[in-house]
């Protein structure tokens, strides 16, 4: 099976995995970093990421530059004081980190700063990166595709979050995997949705089932059951975006869920929500709402493009801790890439 973007040592007798997937591994095992298949014997420092990697943290420091230098003048004086930790709280809160989430941190970091003794701001903000590190770890998760073939991804979100598009993103990095996607345009509610989808399925040169005017639940029943027929690793199933408050639009989703299982009863195997990064706290509340309605197993953080804040994933990952599978950056294929913790607690607080 793929764990990507996770380093692994092979097991000592691995399980028989689907011929495409086979194909795509050397003997001598390994796992996939990007679009990079990297020996698990070849272990890179983590405080030197790979060259690729480097400049995804780089895009990934500029995009949360903003957020960071506000929290980095915080640390600017020379002492540690009642006031710094105000000031700290106030760039939290501001950063999108949520009320618990930020009394938590502070909570830690005055009882770490108390048992260590120290006393100069600069190692307060070392102490700072490691609690974040540690309230974001849980988040870190690889999507593992090849426990089931095909393996039936359902993707959600509102409108405008970037959901289409991630699609067509994630489609890319499992197909330089080797890994053989089916999509499924079953988000009939937008004119152009479908037509969206085919042009991403077009730029990754893969197949896609679609039905003008077809019934949602429909088009991802017949999806997944192309997809056995067919022998394919992945299908990816893009449903109708939708607010959470639209009750009879998040029923649909429901349904479409009932029908995969009817055509696969292990299905689907994951649920993804999609989010757009500069929503702030409405991004935890769909995050609640979608889990609430379809159990989420992991997130596509979209947008972090300059603008948006960052801290929300604090607040996911105190209140409701979903796996972030990827980030985006940008609107290029390649900019998309896994989530790690303690990267991103880096780039958040500079």
């Amino acid at each position: 099976m793929f764990s990507f973007f996770k380093k692994k040592t092979p097991p000592a007798a691995p399980a028989v995995a689907p011929p495409a997937l086979t194909a795509a591994i050397p003997a001598g095992g390994g796992s996939l970093i990007g679009s990079a298949l990297v020996i698990p014997i070849d272990i890179p420092d983590p405080a030197a990421p790979p060259p690729e990697r480097q400049k995804w943290v780089n895009k990934l420091k500029a995009s949360l530059g903003k957020t960071a230098g506000s929290i980095a003048t915080v640390f600017g004086g020379s002492v540690i004081d009642e006031a710094l930790y105000e000031s700290l709280e106030d760039a939290l809160l501001m950063a999108d980190a949520g009320v618990p989430a930020t009394q938590y941190l502070l909570t830690e970091l005055r009882r770490k700063v108390k048992d260590s003794g120290v006393t100069h701001p600069v190692a307060l903000k070392n102490i700072l990166v490691a609690l974040l590190t540690d309230l974001l770890q849980p988040l870190q998760k690889p999507l593992v595709i090849g426990e089931h073939r095909p393996t039936v991804i359902m993707v959600a979100g509102v409108n405008g979050a970037g959901k289409t598009t991630s699609i067509g993103k994630l489609t890319r990095h499992l197909s330089e995997s080797g890994a053989s996607v089916l999509l499924a345009a079953a988000d009939t509610f937008r004119a152009a949705a479908r037509e969206q989808l085919s042009v991403w399925a077009d730029r990754n040169l893969v197949e896609i089932i679609s039905q003008e005017g077809g019934d949602p639940a429909a088009v991802s029943f017949d999806a997944v059951a192309a997809g056995k027929a067919r022998g394919k690793d992945v299908v990816l199933v893009d449903t109708a975006g939708r607010l959470p408050t639209q009750l009879h639009l998040m029923e649909e989703l429901k349904k479409i869920k009932r029908v995969i299982q009817k055509a696969d009863p292990t299905a689907p195997h994951e649920v993804l929500l999609v989010i757009d990064g500069n929503t702030g706290q409405n991004a935890l509340m769909q995050v609640r709402a979608f889990d609430d309605a379809l159990t989420l197993t992991g997130l596509i953080i979209t947008k972090l493009d300059g603008t948006a804040k960052g801290g929300v994933l604090a607040a996911i990952a105190r209140e409701r801790p979903v796996p972030v599978y990827f980030i985006g950056v940008g609107e290029k294929l390649e900019e998309l890439e896994t989530f790690n913790a303690r990267e991103f607690a880096q780039a958040l607080l500079g």
